[in-house]
């Protein structure tokens, strides 16, 4: 594991992505490898993300000071926690719960106590009618002018999977925590495909992370990092992973 996700690796990665200068919490590089190290099944990669990310997090905040309020570090920490657990459930659904539980079970082995969670933060008590209403609104604003077309492909080939794609995936998996932005969670359904080799989703989701407002470097970065990883954890694919272009 220590070569697979080695620290070396995980900087180059990290400077793949735009905008280092940003704060450890206002990042996605983590998240998108993370995601390509459990769509690969090498769930053994994700713990060492996940430390690699908190060390950074804990010198950002002894740098700014905020050791010195203990509450204040922990809060920044557990929404650390949470993202790189999120990322991990809404990827499940692409790349099957099975690599994703591995994924997180994984990381549950050198996750805090302190920063674990014990209660569901998606809402269990809202009905399946408003999970539609919010699934439909988070798919159009991410398919944009496409999102009719795609919702009714899906509809025709099977009404099933077009009422489970808008109403469990886009309302309860994607849509139902708030706990990723909608570009980020573009680059996680992204990141899974390309470890998949599934190009007409690659294409669309993409594009999608565009609509939710991603820079078209960061789209770029996600690309290369998702392939860098996937390569890295022996992913060979049939077909060339698409581009997308401005």
């Amino acid at each position: 594991m220590a070569q697979l996700a080695s620290a070396e690796f995980l900087t180059y990665l990290k400077g793949l992505f735009p905008g280092n200068h940003r704060s450890t919490l206002r990042s996605s590089w983590y998240l998108v490898t993370a995601v390509a190290f459990s769509a690969s099944n090498r769930p053994d990669a994700v713990p060492a993300v996940f430390r690699y990310t908190l060390d950074e997090l804990k010198r950002e905040q002894a740098s700014a000071g905020m050791t010195d309020d203990e509450e204040e570090a922990q809060e920044a920490q557990l929404k650390l926690a949470r993202r790189s657990r999120d990322c991990l459930l809404q990827a499940g659904l692409l790349c099957g719960y099975s690599r994703s539980i591995n994924g997180l079970l994984a990381l549950h082995e050198v996750m805090p106590v302190n920063l674990r969670d014990t209660k569901t933060l998606r809402n269990t008590e809202k009905s399946i009618q408003d999970y539609s209403n919010d699934g439909r609104q988070l798919f159009t604003a991410m398919y944009g002018d496409n999102a009719d077309i795609v919702q009714n492909l899906l509809d025709s080939v099977y009404p099933d999977m077009g009422w489970f794609s808008n109403t469990i995936g886009y309302g309860v998996v994607y849509g139902g925590a708030n706990v990723l932005t909608q570009p980020e969670s573009s680059f996680v359904i992204a990141t899974a495909n390309i470890a998949m080799g599934t190009p007409r989703q690659i294409t669309w989701h993409l594009k999608n992370a565009m609509n939710g407002g991603a820079t078209f470097e960061e789209i770029q970065a996600v690309r290369n990092i998702a392939i860098e990883v996937a390569e890295r954890s022996g992913v060979t694919w049939n077909e060339e992973i698409p581009q997308v272009t401005p």
